[in-house]
């Protein structure tokens, strides 16, 4: 048996962080350079999501992101990090059929990219897929609010939990806490609803569009750092790599053109 003992954050890592009152950050990631460098930061929690479909892959949405396009990318933020916790996104169609489907995914996230954690979304509806992955030793993270698998039934990217829904994932929130999950992603609802949910549960809150009551916070990567073309209401941009990329480029193929690249520092005799 071995006894090397793991560096990475755990869930009572984060539980215990909660008690302590410490805010912490979370940081979607899709790729070993990226997540090396956010791991290397200090992020905690890496999340491989199936926002890739529409950060990556070209999709409009998420819907049609399946499980063998995440697996690869789950692994390969587990090979590039040794610090942060990785949790993988169960895609549409992955989980919801039954607590068996479920436990199939699971598996195969555990197994093929050794992630430490998962995360699916939906409310009392998935308890029992959520009580099947645990009682199978796999922790799970549940995601509430706008839920992006559910764009077309939600009628859209809208805000919610406003006036009486607040009611409804306030009892999902304690639903999933009932089930066992570790934290919940709380996704465009009001700010004073997610603090309060925040404050009602022992498990730590994750916001993305939910103000800065939860208890962490999470961005899409490319978000933060200024890629994405039109940046969401909830994000901030930290950095404007697409302009620094895009004139990179246009500087590299200028140098080509002129006969100014490669040089005899880029040669070899």
């Amino acid at each position: 048996m071995s006894n090397a003992k793991s560096s990475r954050t755990s869930i009572t890592d984060l539980a215990a962080k909660k008690v302590a009152g410490q805010k912490w950050a979370m940081l979607t990631c899709y790729e070993q350079m990226s997540a090396a460098i956010f791991d290397q930061a200090g992020i905690p929690v890496l999340l491989v999501g199936d926002s890739a479909g529409n950060n990556f892959l070209g999709f409009e949405n998420t819907i049609p992101v399946t499980v063998d396009e995440l697996l690869p990318m789950a692994r390969a933020v587990v090979n590039a990090t040794s610090n942060a916790m990785v949790v993988a996104d169960f895609p549409f169609g992955s989980y919801e059929s039954s607590p068996e489907q479920a436990l199939i995914t699971g598996v195969r996230f555990f197994k093929e990219a050794q992630v430490q954690a998962v995360k699916l979304e939906g409310g009392a509806k998935v308890v029992p897929q959520i009580q099947r992955l645990i009682a199978a030793g796999m922790p799970v993270m549940g995601h509430l609010g706008l839920t992006p698998q559910s764009v077309h039934a939600l009628g859209g990217f809208k805000v919610q939990g406003r006036g009486e829904d607040g009611e409804r994932i306030i009892d999902d929130a304690k639903a999933l806490a009932a089930a066992g999950v570790f934290a919940i992603v709380l996704e465009a609802v009001p700010a004073q609803l997610a603090a309060e949910i925040s404050k009602q549960l022992s498990i730590p809150i994750i916001g993305i569009g939910a103000g800065s009551g939860c208890d962490g916070q999470v961005l899409v990567w490319t978000d933060l750092m200024g890629i994405t073309q039109k940046l969401p209401k909830f994000a901030k941009a930290y950095r404007n790599l697409r302009k620094e990329m895009n004139d990179a480029a246009v500087e590299f193929a200028a140098d080509v053109a002129a006969g100014r690249f490669p040089t005899t520092e880029e040669s070899f005799t």
